[in-house]
């Protein structure tokens, strides 16, 4: 008798004689009636039908007391109620079929003794499998049961993990946007008060910028050509800012434009490039971003020749701390971000992660 998953939820006999159920139960009735059909003088096929009729009966009460009666005293257990059930419906079930072989017969089987016989040795086996069968069945169900709630718990517990770093990339996000907003609007507020004739041309690119940027900053994943579009608008803005001390390039193959890219990783590695590194320096720098696919990994390098890690007065800021945590929520520990000073003076951002196709 296998348990009825809750998830086909059927009622009444569609639920009583599910298909697995009753199918189990017809062949080890059968297996039964062949097994004790040498003790009787009729042939093996009837005593199969006999065997299975009885076999119906117990799954009949075995399914009926399942659930019924809804609340049950506290001494009593339903299982113990379903195993008395079907032991119960064994002699009953017999007694229906001997009534109905003998109804034609002049004398009551209760008054023939080959009858009688064959009376108690149905009876007997039933009586004697029957209840371990349900037993068997009802172990196997909690078994079951005990397997589909430690799934549906682990299953709850990973959508609660998930919902947990969903909302914590999300207050990461936050953090990103007035961190890059408010360093590119203290640039355009730098021309304005020293009266630069760029500041107009300037602004005009930061709009340009922001309505291109903003969308993108909420979604989950974007893809490495979208952020290299992104660096390239803030590159433009900076080098419109400062055109005699910034030059840059960048450098990807077309393998890697549609693998996906947390947003604003590449954006911050370029922006601390200029923040930190060409900003600070007098005679200014070069920023190169490089991108290829080796052995299945996405390497990103942010190369400037700025002022280096050394001399970059007050670090590298949050946003690289920032980004860290964005990574790991994002990749597991599969994702490194390394710097690497560079001679005579600059600094390397390297970022790995495994190289995956992003959201068409």
């Amino acid at each position: 008798m296998p348990p009825i998953r809750d998830s086909e939820n059927p009622r009444g006999l569609a639920r009583i004689f599910a298909w697995p159920r009753l199918k189990a139960t017809l062949v080890a009735s059968a297996l039964l009636g062949l097994l004790i059909s040498v003790g009787f003088t009729v042939s093996a096929y009837q005593i199969v039908l006999r065997a299975m009729f009885v076999g119906t009966m117990a799954l009949f009460a075995f399914g009926v007391f399942e659930r019924w009666p809804p609340r049950l005293p506290s001494w009593l257990a339903r299982w113990l109620l379903q195993v008395l059930a079907v032991a119960g419906s064994v002699p009953f079930s017999v007694i229906i079929i001997y009534i109905v072989i003998t109804q034609h017969d002049a004398v009551s089987f209760f008054h023939n003794k080959e009858r009688m016989s064959g009376f108690a040795m149905m009876t007997f086996s039933g009586l004697l499998f029957a209840p371990w069968i349900a037993v068997a069945a009802l172990i196997r169900q909690r078994d079951f049961l005990a397997r589909s709630q430690a799934l549906a718990f682990e299953l709850e517990r990973s959508e609660l993990e998930r919902k947990a770093l969903d909302a914590r990339m999300r207050l990461l996000q936050a953090q990103v946007e007035p961190h890059f907003l408010f360093n590119t609007l203290a640039n355009v507020r730098e021309l304005v008060d020293s009266g630069s004739p760029q500041a107009s041309a300037v602004l005009a690119s930061l709009i340009a910028y922001l309505r291109a940027a903003v969308p993108r900053l909420h979604e989950p994943a974007t893809t490495l050509g979208q952020e290299l579009e992104l660096v390239r608008a803030y590159l433009e803005l900076m080098h419109m800012r400062m055109p005699d001390r910034l030059q840059y390039s960048l450098n990807a193959d077309d393998a890697v434009l549609g693998l996906r890219c947390p947003p604003m990783t590449l954006l911050t590695l370029v922006e601390n490039a200029v923040r930190h590194g060409i900003d600070p320096s007098e005679e200014g720098g070069r920023i190169d971003v490089r991108a290829q696919v080796q052995n299945g990994r996405l390497r990103v390098e942010v190369v400037d020749t700025g002022v280096g890690l050394r001399e970059a007065a007050g670090g590298l800021g949050t946003g690289l701390s920032t980004l860290r945590e964005r990574l790991q929520l994002a990749f597991g520990g599969d994702a490194r971000l390394q710097l690497a000073p560079m001679l005579p003076h600059g600094l390397s951002a390297q970022l790995e992660f495994r190289a995956e196709r992003g959201l068409p």
